[in-house]
């Protein structure tokens, strides 16, 4: 009989209920036991839903309050001295969440030991995702040991309420690489430390009565290092004799095997998933590959995307896998990944397009179409003719409604002198400061000011119509005027107007450009109880109107400092949006960059002088080999240049990147030619410097000297510091001073002090420019 099978579910909830619950413990509103009770019933609703849609592996212990490379860290002891960690035992929440957020020097964290300035730990994008992993310190010599079992648990957990799972543990190799040796050394140096933890673990697993467990190594799909084979190698032999009776399920997902397929394959494993539907074209080679006792998981259903299958030609591939010797006695059905990218269900998204809405399939909707196809392999195409015909119909309806020739004949007529600037940057750098007049290393933020209580309370009475829009905008344009006064006295030199207005970085771009459509409750998450809801990409992109003119020129007319004009780049909003597939994404991409020219240029006639259009996702959109890397990148950098470029020499160009490694991409990024760029740095330390230093990076660079993604202030003194090691590292006359990221989810008594610190940093370094 084939299998159903799942590789993860939505940790959040349908309606957001863990991001509730987190930032009520958060602010004191409820207890530890509130919250691991929320955290309980949301996992038993899990198991039920999937349970309902005919799914019989079922997940476990991939849940997280935070996220679950940290959840991983805790339980293997990988966790810094300063947090209040004794060394044995699990760790306390105060621990975890000192280490996703910083410490706060709160009277829970005295009382747990937790040093007051405790930083958190660096964060970075979990592979080609936008999800955010935390990565774990791993000091040289580290002594690894199972503190706690938290897989062992969850298969208890599900026992009790009558319902076996299959516990899903981070893979040891992949742990390893993901992980940050703190001296720079080779981090799977420490595999054999590691491994006899991970064998606990597996016995505990055993122990507690699962059949399975699952071990997710995603980094099988990408270009692995010198004796990165030799690691896999090395720990499945030892993970393989760990639990005898414990069958073990290799997960791999975001692409192909490749090369490394043969390595998978040859390793002790009793199963092996491969995601299809990145990498159809591996099947074949897998079933040449495995040997014929060793299970084989297809994944079919997209987890990335939140469109529909092709269920005849998902059902040609499980097939053909069928037709191997052994068949469907060894053959799971599974979505390409843990489910986590997607959002929960389309039951609550009525007021969609009915054509969109019938192309659509969220995780419930997704496991629906997984036990089907395992249905259909085990009692042939008959008893699922009709979902066919449903889902061929439903994607060729979609494909039909989606199409404006005048957005393809516009794309068409583009050139490429559309993608230069008239200058090199030495000469726009003169004729911007001769414009702008800025002292040196200039304080600004990155664009957004909180959104409070006050804001979103206006958005939604709008929204419901109980205010008008004339109101709802004399509001806004109260709160830029209250915003632009406050940056004035405080000393940043090119202020904000603050995105008051905008619910979205990218959601509020595509709400006013044509060819997007929008969810209620779609919504995934980002990080810890960071929740974002993509727009659906399911048309051709246009901009019918300006979008962000009058907010940023009303700004401008209260102040005669430089106001920067805030847009979000084509990349971003790609690689952040669910994007149809039948179109290539690089002409999607090209459609968007259009139409932020076309706002980059009435910003600029309307006297806006620094125009920054950020590209967060830039370094997240690059393919996970390296060989595919050029071509990815050469249309990407033609896409911002084509947003961009159109400007005069005298108006300056910003963009933001964060949580990236760029080392690998300096020359695309140098080739974005912005004038400045500001990027993450605080929580590497200003390490991620090094790249743009050995490259000699060319233009501005603002380097985050405070970390938005914690609520700690860090002193003027500090950010001093950092910013000194930035100095040591690149030219002062072309260096800015920023925060990390925008300050949407910091509070006002956060941000007011920080970027009075920042302020006075800059303050102190420019005397030691002059007076070293």
């Amino acid at each position: 009989m084939t299998i159903a099978a799942n590789l993860g579910f939505p940790r959040i909830g349908p309606r957001r209920e863990l991001k509730t619950a987190l930032e009520a413990f958060w602010a004191g509103r409820s207890t530890e036991d509130d919250l691991r009770r929320a955290a309980g019933a949301l996992r038993a609703a899990s198991r039920r839903s999937q349970q309902g849609a005919g799914i019989s592996h079922i997940p476990s212990g991939e849940f997280a309050l935070y996220d679950h490379v940290l959840d991983t860290a805790c339980a293997f002891g990988a966790i810094p001295p300063g947090y209040g960690w004794s060394g044995e035992g699990p760790a306390s929440l105060a621990t975890r969440f000192a280490l996703a957020r910083g410490a706060r020097g709160s009277a829970a964290e005295q009382a747990a030991g937790i040093a007051p300035d405790a930083p958190a730990l660096e964060m970075t994008k979990w592979f080609d995702t936008n999800y955010h992993y935390l990565v774990p310190p791993i000091a040289p010599g580290a002594r690894f040991h199972l503190a706690e079992n938290p897989w062992a648990e969850a298969v208890r957990e599900g026992l009790a309420a009558g319902c076996r799972t299959r516990p899903v543990l981070l893979g040891p190799v992949s742990f390893l690489l993901l992980a940050k040796p703190t001296d720079g050394s080779d981090p799977l140096a420490l595999l054999p430390a590691l491994l006899p933890a991970y064998a606990a673990a597996l016995r505990g697993i055993a122990e507690a009565g699962a059949c399975w467990v699952q071990l997710d190594e995603p980094c099988l799909v990408t270009d692995l290092p010198a004796g990165g084979a030799a690691a896999f190698a090395l720990a499945y032999r030892h993970l393989a004799e760990a639990a005898p009776g414990l069958r073990l399920l290799l997960a791999s997902y975001f692409g192909g095997l490749g090369d490394n397929l043969g390595l998978a394959c040859g390793l002790p494993l009793d199963g092996l998933h491969v995601d299809l539907v990145r990498a159809p074209e591996q099947l074949a080679p897998a079933l040449e590959a495995l040997r014929p006792e060793q299970w084989l998981s297809l994944g079919l259903i997209d987890g990335r995307n939140v469109w529909r299958r092709d269920l005849r030609a998902a059902f040609a591939l499980a097939q053909q896998a069928a037709a191997r010797p052994g068949g469907t006695r060894r053959l799971m059905v599974a979505p390409s990944c843990s489910l986590l990218h997607v959002p929960h269900s389309l039951r609550g998204e009525t007021a969609l397009p009915p054509v969109l809405r019938n192309a659509l399939a969220f995780a419930e909707e997704k496991l629906a179409e997984v036990a089907l196809l395992a249905r259909a392999v085990d009692e042939g195409e008959g008893v699922a003719r009709t979902a066919f015909a449903e889902s061929a119909a439903a994607l060729a309806a979609l494909r039909a409604g989606a199409a404006d020739p005048a957005v393809s004949a516009r794309l068409a007529a583009a050139t490429p002198a559309m993608e230069q600037r008239a200058s090199p940057y030495p000469q726009r750098a003169a004729r911007q400061q001769a414009r702008l007049g800025l002292p040196p290393l200039p304080v600004t933020t990155i664009g957004s000011l909180p959104q409070t209580a006050e804001v979103r309370q206006a958005r939604a009475r709008l929204a419901r119509g109980e205010t008008s829009a004339t109101e709802y905008a004399a509001t806004m344009r109260r709160l830029i005027a209250e915003a632009v006064r406050w940056q004035e006295e405080a000393g940043v030199d090119v202020p904000v107007h603050g995105e008051f207005e905008r619910n979205d970085m990218v959601k509020y771009f595509a709400e006013q450009m044509a060819g997007y459509a929008f969810t209620r409750h779609g919504w995934v998450q980002s990080y810890g109880s960071r929740c974002v809801a993509p727009p659906i990409l399911w048309g051709d992109v246009s901009r019918p109107a300006p979008m962000t003119l009058d907010w940023t020129t009303h700004a401008q007319s209260l102040t005669a400092r430089p106001v920067k004009g805030m847009l979000t780049g084509p990349v971003t909003m790609l690689q952040w949006s669910f994007v149809r597939e039948d179109i290539a994404r690089e002409t999607a991409c090209r459609q968007i960059a259009l139409a932020i020219r076309d706002e980059v240029l009435e910003l600029e006639a309307a006297g806006i002088a620094i125009v920054q259009i950020d590209e967060p996702a830039f370094r997240e959109g690059l393919p996970l080999r390296r060989a595919e890397h050029a071509d990815y990148l050469h249309w990407a950098v033609g896409c911002f240049r084509l947003a961009a470029a159109g400007v005069r020499d005298e108006t300056q160009v910003h963009t933001h990147m964060c949580y990236a490694e760029f080392g690998d991409i300096m020359a695309a990024i140098a080739a974005m030619d912005a004038d400045v760029i500001s990027i993450e740095t605080t929580r590497s330390r200003m390490e991620l410097l090094a790249a743009f230093e050995g490259f000699a990076y060319p233009n501005g660079i603002g380097p985050g000297v405070w970390d938005i993604h914690s609520p700690r202030v860090p002193p003027a003194e500090e950010m001093a510091g950092l910013f000194r090691r930035a100095m040591r590292h690149l030219p002062a006359e072309r260096l800015w001073l920023n925060p990390d990221c925008g300050c949407k989810t910091r509070a006002w008594a956060e941000v007011r002090p920080a970027i009075a610190n920042l302020v006075q940093a800059a303050r102190t370094l420019r005397a030691e420019l002059v007076q070293p």
